[in-house]
């Protein structure tokens, strides 16, 4: 009978362990692009003129906090906007009076709706098509300022 129990036992750490290598991997996996569009947004910040940074560079890491980057992330998407739309205005660039803004907010507004039970999958998907789309768009708006 003990030895039943053992390798009961064996056998449940073992799927435990499994699941927890799973979890990291899928974790490393959603850390990659993360660490890209942060880059990407750092690189937008950089290339305003400081008197125009509505924020430091550097905070966007921030969003790498877990449940912090939820709120956080309202945050960037506003500054940013300032940032960029007071940087095309002193360059002369035309364009959109809070360039990325709405896109941004809806982003956020999903990710954070993603945490509601049964509607979060939907709000997930969604939000993760947004947040390609911000990071497209913020990338484009970069090498307005370059160009």
């Amino acid at each position: 009978m003990s030895f039943n129990n053992h390798s009961d036992a064996a056998a449940s750490a073992g799927v435990i362990g499994i699941i927890l290598g799973v979890l990291f991997v899928a974790f490393l996996v959603a850390l990659i692009p993360m660490i890209f569009y942060i880059l990407t947004l750092q690189k937008a910040l950089k290339r305003c003129a400081p008197e125009n940074q509505a924020m430091a560079p550097g905070m966007v890491w921030l969003m790498l906090v877990p449940l912090v980057n939820l709120v956080w992330h309202f945050f960037v998407v506003g500054n940013m906007s300032k940032s960029l739309n007071a940087e095309f205005q002193k360059r002369g660039i035309s364009e959109e009076p809070e360039p990325g803004k709405k896109l941004g907010i809806i982003m956020c507004v999903l990710f954070c709706c993603s945490i509601i039970p049964l509607l979060g999958s939907l709000c997930a998907l969604a939000g993760l098509i947004c947040w390609i789309m911000y990071w497209l768009k913020i990338a484009e708006f970069s090498k307005k300022i370059t160009a």
